[in-house]
């Protein structure tokens, strides 16, 4: 049986392009599913092989009429960009094509009744694209994907030739897409996780097997700021105290030498002595598994969570509100005893009498069906009110994505 390959060079044989060539090709297609500016090199490959103006890759269309998410390689003011595109869905007449299966507009309609339709007197004249070639590729879990490949009228017509280059690339653009959405997927979940762990005040700090500091969370960042029991000196973390420092190093030293004898390394705690006089850090010590195949000495295989018990709690006083049924006072009150004020000094910094605050108090224990200050602290921090002390971040690129009115061709013939 002969071999993907030994097909796909027979058949590039007759193609008007070398093995070489189209070598390099599917790799830039593969680059592709690293980001968009990978992507976008490979679309500017395929433009220029097939002597084209523009190459779209139509990623996602939203419930809203004639706009597409896509990224175009062309003369286009969005060139290279991730955005929103004027896709005119409700005109084009390629909608509803077999899939995976590669076609031209003069598959569809003849030239004259190409030029009679709605979708190509409102976009595609104006655009100087004539002949079209593309497919919609199917997957498994994202959808459809839309390639379109266009040319000028004077460029000619696709050829059989194109056709067959393309249809023999298509099983290689839906493996990029597929590789760039899970890509994607799980770099949202990782924003998500790590914004969570920013959010309860855990500061992680991951290390590679030489001891050096590859990664921080904000949180972590801020408390090395401080440098209030644990600092960087260079790229190593470093304890305040020598004492400190000397069992910390330790430590590491030993998780990394049991890691390498494939024992378990998780739980393991280490107390720092802060030279503010505050409650000592906490660290617990965790090994990464080692998953990768090839042995990379620079990969991060240690993660240290560092627990800061001062740390004043963020929590969301709209949401207490809304978790407990809190008035404003008593929300008030609420967050700063969970910051750890006594009643009486939460009193004074709220700027109410004494008599006034115990009252408060007293509806946040019926509220929340505690009888003491300590459990109403415990309350707080463990309830989904610590979860929502930040707004989290965006964990797409929509903040990036560019907006239609930038999206007119740069050369518009009226």
């Amino acid at each position: 049986m002969k071999s993907n390959h030994s097909i796909e060079k027979s058949v590039l044989s007759h193609q008007d392009i070398s093995l070489t060539d189209y070598d390099r090709l599917v790799f830039a297609l593969h680059e592709g599913s690293h980001d968009d500016v990978a992507m976008t090199a490979a679309l500017d490959r395929l433009r220029d092989q097939f002597d084209a103006n523009f190459v779209t890759l139509i990623l996602r269309i939203p419930g809203v009429d004639d706009i597409g998410l896509m990224l175009v390689s062309g003369d286009l003011a969005v060139h290279g960009q991730l955005a929103y595109v004027s896709y005119y869905r409700s005109l084009t007449p390629f909608s509803g094509q077999q899939v995976d299966t590669v076609f031209t507009q003069g598959d569809v309609m003849s030239d004259e009744e190409w030029i009679e339709t709605d979708y190509y007197q409102s976009s595609c004249k104006h655009q100087n694209v004539f002949h079209v070639m593309g497919a919609d590729i199917s997957t498994e879990h994202e959808g459809t994907f839309r390639l379109r490949i266009t040319r000028p009228r004077a460029g000619g017509a696709f050829s059989e030739k194109d056709r067959a280059l393309c249809q023999m690339l298509l099983p290689h653009i839906r493996r990029a897409l597929h590789v760039r959405s899970m890509l994607g997927r799980s770099e949202s979940m990782g924003n998500l996780y790590a914004d969570a762990i920013n959010r309860l005040s855990v500061a992680t700090i991951l290390l590679n097997d030489k001891g050096v500091v590859q990664k921080l969370n904000d949180y972590a960042q801020s408390l090395l700021d401080s440098a209030d029991g644990l600092k960087l000196v260079g790229d190593r973390l470093e304890a305040s105290y020598p004492s400190d420092n000397k069992e910390l190093q330790k430590r590491i030293k030993e998780a990394f030498e049991a890691r390498e004898r494939g024992e378990s390394v998780s739980g393991e705690l280490l107390s720092v002595t802060r030279p503010s006089g505050e409650v000592n850090l906490g660290i617990v010590f965790e090994a990464i598994p080692d998953t990768g195949w090839l042995d990379d000495s620079d990969r991060s295989t240690l993660l240290l969570y560092v627990r800061d018990a001062v740390n004043k709690s963020t929590v969301s006083s709209e949401v207490a509100k809304k978790l407990f049924d809190f008035t404003p006072a008593e929300t008030a009150l609420a967050l700063e005893l969970a910051n750890g004020l006594s009643l009486e000094d939460a009193a004074e910094k709220l700027g109410i009498m004494r008599n006034t605050a115990r009252a408060h108090l007293r509806a946040i224990f019926s509220k929340t069906g505690v009888r003491r200050q300590a459990e109403l602290v415990r309350v707080m921090l463990n309830s989904v009110v610590a979860l929502s002390g930040n707004t989290a971040r965006s964990v797409s690129s929509a903040a990036t994505l560019v907006p239609g009115e930038l999206l007119l061709p740069l050369r518009r013939d009226e």
